[in-house]
């Protein structure tokens, strides 16, 4: 077993076990993907990935966080998905949707103006979490019971339009500091009701959206889940890998196939913490304690580094971020380097 080793989740079958992780673009208008999209997805397709995995795609207008950022709440942006996913799948990859809310993270001007908050005069919204406590400055309002419920079943309506967009599997960002995060943290989640306080409750909103898009979605489609590990946070609120040891086998138990192992969201991780494959060890736990497929995420960026997690039986996937900002053909570098197999396009054969 190696980086090119062929892997498969329920039906799906990738072809190396390299994965495009979601990075945000900030190029979209009123959440449709457009050209950039295209071209930036397509070539991490071409460049040999297994799986290419879309930025955050919010559900709904409110779960952005920036008005740049893309969308699948209605069959505009679904149709402009489907070119996308259609050109990837000629290229013999794989794509999968990562469905997302900010929650008390959203209304935010573009990454250029420094992601200051947007009033309502220049399009922003009010922002809603779990509860009322401070994020970024700034103190949301607190979800209605109501509110909740309307929001698995916008989680679900997004999924649906995702199996209709051809993409061949889903993952659920719940990690990061956005809304599944505010929830599940008792860092920001300070409910009272049966969505806060114990464990269980605290979870509930993501396994019950597990549970209803499990029902809606192809029994052959994989679920994905990318968590934060850990909070960062040295106190008895923070959100620790026991916990997500727990979480991820009840997410197990409701048809979650795959987790992906990050941290943090809530505050700036120490540079003394921050190194080469620095967050791996997660991912070996949870599989190792569950059971599950993981992906390795955090300062993934060489071949050999990439190679050593699968051939150790770290994680299950690599999930590479920056490195493919700075080489989209990654995988097929990597394969030269290792001695490995891959398929290069025959478009650029005689340059290799």
């Amino acid at each position: 077993m190696n980086l090119f080793s062929p892997i498969q989740l329920r039906s799906l079958v990738l072809k190396n076990r390299i994965v495009v992780s979601p990075m945000q673009q900030y190029s979209a208008k009123n959440g449709i993907p457009g050209n950039w999209h295209l071209v930036h997805l397509g070539s991490r397709a071409v460049g040999g990935a297994g799986l290419i995995l879309t930025e955050c795609t919010a559900v709904s207008e409110e779960g952005l966080a920036t008005l740049s950022d893309v969308g699948i709440w209605n069959n505009e942006q679904k149709d402009a998905w489907k070119n996308i996913v259609d050109f990837v799948h000629e290229q013999e990859a794989k794509i999968g949707i990562q469905l997302w809310h900010s929650g008390g993270k959203g209304s935010l001007k573009h990454p250029n103006e420094r992601m200051k908050p947007l009033t309502i005069e220049e399009g922003g919204w009010i922002v809603k979490c779990s509860s009322p406590t401070e994020i970024n400055g700034v103190i949301p309002k607190e979800l209605t019971i109501e509110e909740i419920q309307e929001l698995k079943n916008k989680f679900t309506k997004a999924a649906i339009r995702a199996v209709e967009a051809g993409f061949d599997t889903i993952e659920l960002h719940a990690g990061h500091g956005y809304l599944f995060h505010q929830f599940y943290s008792e860092l920001i989640n300070k409910r009272t009701d049966e969505y806060g306080g114990s464990f269980e409750n605290r979870i509930r909103f993501l396994v019950e959206t597990v549970q209803e898009i499990r029902k809606a979605i192809p029994e052959s489609m994989p679920l994905l889940v990318r968590i934060s590990a850990v909070d960062y946070v040295e106190t008895k609120e923070g959100w620790t890998l026991d916990n997500s040891i727990k979480l991820s086998e009840i997410l197990k138990n409701n048809g979650v196939d795959f987790i992906t192992a990050s941290g943090g969201g809530f505050t700036n991780v120490s540079k003394d913490l921050v190194f080469p494959g620095y967050q791996a060890p997660f991912a070996t736990t949870i599989k190792e304690k569950t059971g599950l497929l993981t992906g390795a995420v955090g300062m993934i960026t060489s071949a050999k580094q990439a190679n050593e997690i699968i051939t150790s039986n770290k994680a299950d996937l690599v999930i590479i971020a920056r490195e493919h900002l700075r080489d989209p053909y990654f995988s097929i570098h990597s394969a030269i380097e290792l001695e490995l197999d891959t398929k290069i396009p025959w478009q650029y054969k005689r340059a290799f």
